[in-house]
């Protein structure tokens, strides 16, 4: 499978037809795993990380998730293809920056990736649509058992499977949500709600990950540690927050409606006329408009119909993709003309925001997904 082939599909984790999928956009599980008596890719040589890739790519490509994937040496990709597969959350940012002795493996459907000598030997990770951590932890698992069926993995009867980072010691899981919270920062609650979350112990970072900006109101909840705690453990435990911030969630969307409508309708009139009229748009703006269109879909005041093409327009309009797509390399502003050439191609038969609806009371709405 060629990365053209990547760039023609969404992936399933975009489907839009997962549990709870109008705030959960999507699960993740990933798992840290090192081959024993080996150095750590950031200790070991060059010549040692070919050797160790040469041990572990095979049984990768061999396994039966992986027949017609997406497999490569990073040295054989560019900048740019690497960086696609960074906005299509299917390598790390650290990834991306390896060469020689690196390599990634994706399954067709784009649930399951695997880097190897990212920071461990093996990152591999499971993506699914909405919230289904069981799920989304099972596929990966099966990943694990049948490498390990094969490869010596770095193991302490006390202290679990041994990573490169302390903190992934234990189980070297890490689960986390990608939610979308725009009544929560619409109503000016999102810091007081991540600050609730990082004092039980979890993490809520940016779009991309630990240190980046959380742009288009999406965020990735996640466990911090993975010691004294089993998988089930650690999942029923992030189900539980996951839940409350739904709940938090609704809520606040519910009193938008009843307290702020007219800067609701506002929000959405402005993101629905610059996106379909705009001829200048940037990363960040359009994400954060393309964000506003979500939250009307699930208010019910656009169709159902558009989510997935907003779910599209999400990667579509990402810089990576946009200078993939152009075949030519575009300076700042010449992305931000194209990514609004898209935008407003896509949406050109996308109805107006429904009138009824805006001023119709839809409080309950969002309250139902949640069933």
């Amino acid at each position: 499978m060629k990365i053209s082939t990547i760039l023609k599909t969404r992936g399933e984790w975009l489907s839009g037809d997962g549990g709870h999928h109008p705030i959960v956009i999507s699960s993740r599980v990933r798992l840290a795993r090192n081959l024993a008596k080996l150095p750590f890719p950031g200790w070991a040589k060059k010549t040692e990380r070919i050797r160790i890739l040469d041990e572990i790519k095979p049984e990768v490509d061999n396994l039966a998730q992986m027949r017609n994937a997406f497999s490569e040496q990073l040295n054989e990709l560019s900048a740019l293809e690497k960086q696609v597969l960074v906005e299509r959350h299917l390598i790390s940012r650290e990834h991306a920056a390896k060469g020689m002795g690196s390599a990634a493996a994706i399954s067709s459907s784009q649930a399951i990736s695997i880097m190897m000598n990212e920071e461990d030997h093996l990152r591999m990770q499971a993506m699914s649509s909405g919230l289904d951590l069981q799920k989304t932890f099972r596929m990966i698992d099966e990943v694990d058992t049948a490498l390990e069926a094969h490869l010596d993995f770095a193991f302490d009867s006390d202290l679990g499977y041994l990573t490169a980072c302390p903190t992934n010691v234990g189980t070297g899981m890490r689960a986390s949500a990608m939610v979308h919270l725009p009544g929560l920062v619409l109503s000016e609650q999102i810091n007081q709600v991540i600050n609730s979350i990082n004092k039980i112990g979890l993490a809520v970072r940016g779009l991309y990950g630990e240190g980046t900006e959380a742009m288009g109101n999406l965020f990735q909840v996640s466990n911090q540690t993975t010691l004294g705690e089993d998988e089930g453990q650690i999942i029923e435990r992030l189900n539980k927050v996951i839940d409350t911030l739904i709940q938090r969630e609704n809520q606040s969307r519910e009193n938008l409606l009843e307290t702020k409508r007219t800067m609701l309708m506002d929000q959405i009139g402005r993101a629905y006329g610059i996106l379909t009229h705009a001829f200048s748009v940037s990363s960040k703006e359009a994400l954060n408009l393309l964000s506003v269109m979500r939250l009307g879909i699930d208010l019910g005041f656009f169709p159902e119909e558009g989510r997935i093409l907003t779910n599209s327009l999400l990667m579509e309009t990402q810089p990576a993709h946009l200078q993939h797509f152009s075949q030519q390399k575009l300076a700042a502003e010449e992305r931000d003309h194209l990514r609004a050439d898209i935008a407003r191609e896509k949406l050109k038969n996308f109805p107006k925001p429904n009138k009824n609806k805006l001023s119709g009371g839809q409080a309950e709405g969002p309250a139902r997904e949640t069933q």
